[in-house]
């Protein structure tokens, strides 16, 4: 679940954000036990340009991504 909120988050900052930014997602110390693993799926580029071709988490991030703008 954690990497889909990081993953909705990055999304929506990209999206956001001017191309001239770089967006860095990271899970704070201490609140996840896997947050190393999980910051570094965040972290890289190719982890998270293949997660959104996959067409069900892409729709899944879109979900979470439709409800805030709402």
């Amino acid at each position: 679940m954690a990497t889909l909120i990081g993953l909705s988050i990055r999304v929506r900052l990209l999206r956001a954000m001017p191309k001239r930014f770089k967006v860095d997602v990271e899970i704070y110390p201490d609140t996840h036990v896997n947050r190393d693993a999980v910051n570094k799926q965040l972290a890289d580029k190719e982890r998270v340009a293949a997660a959104l071709e996959n067409v069900h988490l892409c729709n899944a991030v879109n979900n979470c991504l439709k409800d805030m703008e709402e």
